[in-house]
């Protein structure tokens, strides 16, 4: 069925998860995006199964924080990191919007990519020792809701080109439908999160929002609208941003 092809080129695009061999159509992309936020879904389940196995074991801080933070990575093979240090790299390097988006697309990772990428795991690392079980719960949700907002951007958000990978999901992607599947998953994400705790909830869906809205005028102002690389660090921003608006809100119990 044609639905199964598009969660098999989601899963293949976006994660490690081994699947079976497709040839890449724009019949089966048409809706990939709207199975994107599964990832999301397998990377907060495992992030849950994670912290119950904690309560068993009882493993130091260090050890607990260090496999939190790399659950996402090993699931998704850093393909969203790799967005990060290139649009840290662009957006260090102070240079027009052409020159910019010529240094999106360079393989190799300057200075600027590398320094945003040791503050990026210290900083998931530190937030990440101090979760509790109910704060993983919410985020878990959050890892969903931060993918569901990401393809919606690039149904919906103007690109900065017509080539590269976000142009290439947005082509094939039947946009109008898309959205409405997007909207109705973040909405269900939303909802997920309030139920299991309001605050917590209301923090994770508010720094979610705001990010993706700071993400896409970023995108807008800087490089004339979104690429893959940029859909890149605005996941890796917003999961940041929620996990700090998460746990530092139920750690201080505000």
């Amino acid at each position: 069925m044609r639905w199964i092809e598009s969660v098999i080129v989601a899963f293949s695009m976006y994660s490690k998860i081994p699947m079976p061999h497709i040839e890449w159509t724009k019949q089966n992309m048409r809706y990939t995006m709207c199975f994107f936020p599964l990832v999301g879904a397998v990377i907060g389940f495992l992030m849950w199964l994670w912290c119950r196995i904690c309560g068993l074991i009882m493993p130091g801080s260090i050890l607990r924080g260090a496999v939190f933070v790399l659950i996402p990575v090993i699931v998704t093979g850093g393909i969203h990191l790799d967005g990060l240090l290139d649009t840290a790299d662009a957006l260090s390097s102070w240079q027009p919007r052409e020159k910019r988006l010529e240094i999106l697309k360079d393989s190799h990772a300057g200075a600027f990519a590398v320094i945003a990428c040791c503050g990026y795991f210290l900083a998931a690392f530190g937030i990440w020792s101090e979760a509790a079980e109910r704060a993983v719960m919410v985020l878990g949700i959050g890892f969903i809701l931060s993918r569901a907002l990401s393809a919606f951007g690039v149904c919906t958000f103007p690109l900065a080109k017509d080539s590269g990978l976000a142009a290439a999901f947005s082509d094939a992607a039947g946009k109008e439908r898309c959205r409405l599947v997007l909207i109705l998953e973040a909405a269900a994400c939303v909802a997920g999160m309030l139920v299991l705790s309001r605050p917590l909830g209301l923090a994770c869906a508010v720094s979610a929002v705001a990010v993706c809205f700071f993400c896409r005028q970023m995108a807008v102002r800087k490089f004339g609208g979104i690429t893959g690389d940029i859909q890149g660090f605005f996941l890796q921003m917003c999961e940041l941003v929620m996990a700090f608006a998460v746990i530092l809100l139920e750690v201080t119990g505000l």
